[in-house]
């Protein structure tokens, strides 16, 4: 009887703390460990920009191979996933067919090598409407030519036409 009435008693206290939250605050980061085992898909919050247009996109980027061996890669792949996580379709123009602009740089911030200094683009405008939940994928190599064994190195998307659409990652290469 005593451990009914106790388990009783503490899932009243957790429902009454869960219900005592003011419903019109947002929060900043992801909830404790026991919000966490209630809803454990739920993701990050979208990062805020200044442009009303971008808001509720969210960018990923990912390097393969780690760590950079570069006795055996010539190329890094770079993928870049601009994932719409709002509840409004996203629409973006760009001047012309380039979408993606990559810079591999040093740990000083000096520019190694530009991804767009070896392609064309044609000024044709185009735009892109990413709807809710869904997601544009979009995967580059750029030449590790210019890389050093034993250092680390900084590889930085970014959309041109949208400055704040930026995303940079740090990576070791090894001999």
């Amino acid at each position: 009887m005593s451990r009914s009435l106790a388990l009783a008693f503490l899932s009243c206290a957790v429902a009454s703390r869960l219900f005592a939250q003011d419903p019109t605050s947002t929060p900043e980061k992801r909830g404790g460990w026991f919000t966490r085992m209630l809803h454990p898909f739920q993701s990050a919050p979208a990062p805020t920009y200044k442009d009303p247009r971008l808001r509720g996109l969210a960018l990923d980027l990912k390097l393969s191979p780690q760590p950079v061996k570069l006795s055996e890669v010539r190329q890094l792949e770079v993928k870049i996933t601009l994932t719409n996580v709002s509840k409004r379709a996203v629409t973006l123009d760009f001047p012309s067919d380039q979408r993606v602009e990559i810079y591999l740089k040093n740990s000083s911030d000096a520019i190694l090598t530009t991804w767009s200094d070896n392609h064309a683009f044609d000024p044709k405008p185009g735009n892109i409407l990413i709807n809710p939940q869904e997601h544009v994928y979009y995967a580059e190599t750029i030449a590790t030519r210019d890389l050093t064994p034993n250092k680390v190195f900084v590889v930085e998307v970014f959309f041109p036409q949208y400055l704040e659409l930026r995303v940079r990652q740090k990576f070791l290469t090894a001999p």
